[in-house]
């Protein structure tokens, strides 16, 4: 059988893994660093059209969604305080953009930036969605 002449599902598939084998060889283990508020910005603010866009994503994704859905469950208790006080309408990808302006804003602080990267996201969401 040729490849033209093999159902759509199976030609999409196949190259669904092609794509998918090419950025996993694009995307080192280094280049997913959460040691500092520094690596999480390079990952976060991949551009669009980079090769490892799709994968830096969803790292980033991630870590942001990990990071709040921590927050939340700890401050959920009586005695302690909530950092970030978003709407219900704030997305991920909010957050992520509020955590890339803020990181950008704050690249020349290299006490900042060499945090742990939950303490810079944690910092940003607090700037961006402030509890009153």
């Amino acid at each position: 059988m040729s490849i033209t002449s093999r159902p759509l599902p199976v030609l999409v598939a196949g190259g669904l893994a092609l794509a998918l084998s090419g950025l996993a060889l694009a995307v080192q283990d280094e280049d997913l660093a959460f040691d500092t508020t520094e690596d999480l910005y390079q990952v976060c603010s991949t551009p669009t059209d980079a090769p490892e866009y799709v994968a830096t994503s969803f790292a980033c994704r991630g870590f942001l969604e990990a990071t709040v859905q921590y927050h939340d469950a700890v401050s959920d208790r009586k005695h302690l305080k909530r950092l970030v006080c978003y709407g219900k309408d704030v997305t991920i990808a909010d957050g992520r953009a509020a955590f890339v302006a803020w990181a950008e804003a704050n690249k020349g602080d290299a006490k900042l930036m060499n945090e742990t990267p939950v303490v810079g996201v944690i910092r940003a969401l607090a700037e961006k969605y402030p509890c009153r």
